[in-house]
């Protein structure tokens, strides 16, 4: 079984996503819509975007020691708009996801900080079940409550669409691995800080 397919079959905190053992069709004219998630100047001089996995280990290392600093130099300063694109290798990958994007857009880059920040925690033993319960108590801590999570966790059609952009997305720059980064349309593997701010001074506007 592909890993794509296989991401189409799973159950979540006892709320199917799955209809007949497979995620339903999503018709065209009821698809939901995913919106590309962003922070930053919209004219910034330099787009960059981040490709990652909430079950990535090298992502979740790549938002504490980096992100801060890439945060407050770049992004908070106009000079940078960081569009952040969700990988889902696994199925806890894909659920992760649709929690982070039951917060709405306004709370979405808060539980994508929560996510990396207990990553260890809510994988746990990475039992289906278990992970669904730490998903919930996450999205709770987001200020979600029980019947948004149900409606949200529970909606076929959405997730189906997330992985259809999903791998529309990973086609646009051929992306192999987390976390990546396009830096006004290269593609680059992980890095350090020092070299993904050369990278960025390097597409600046000279002074």
């Amino acid at each position: 079984m592909k890993r794509r397919d296989a991401l189409r079959l799973g159950v979540i905190g006892g709320g199917a996503i799955v209809s007949g053992g497979f995620l339903r069709p999503a018709f065209a004219q009821d698809k939901p819509e995913v919106k590309e998630m962003a922070l930053g100047a919209a004219d910034a001089p330099v787009t960059m975007i981040e490709y990652a996995s909430f079950t990535c280990p090298h992502c979740a290392n790549f938002h504490k020691n980096v992100f801060g600093r890439l945060k407050e130099d770049y992004i908070d300063t106009g000079k940078v708009r960081l569009v952040y694109r969700e990988v889902y290798f696994d199925r806890p990958g894909l659920w992760a996801g649709m929690v982070a994007r039951c917060a709405g857009e306004e709370r979405y880059f808060g539980v994508v900080s929560l996510l990396y920040e207990k990553q260890r925690d809510w994988i746990g033993d990475g039992t289906p079940a278990k992970i669904a319960q730490n998903l919930r108590q996450i999205g709770k801590t987001a200020g979600l409550s029980d019947e948004e999570l149900d409606a949200c966790l529970s909606d076929a059609d959405k997730a189906r669409a997330m992985l259809d952009v999903y791998e529309a997305n990973m086609k646009e720059y051929d992306v192999q691995g987390t976390p990546s980064f396009v830096i006004n349309g290269e593609l680059h593997s992980n890095m350090a800080y020092e070299e993904m701010k050369t990278l960025i001074e390097a597409e600046l506007p000279a002074k």
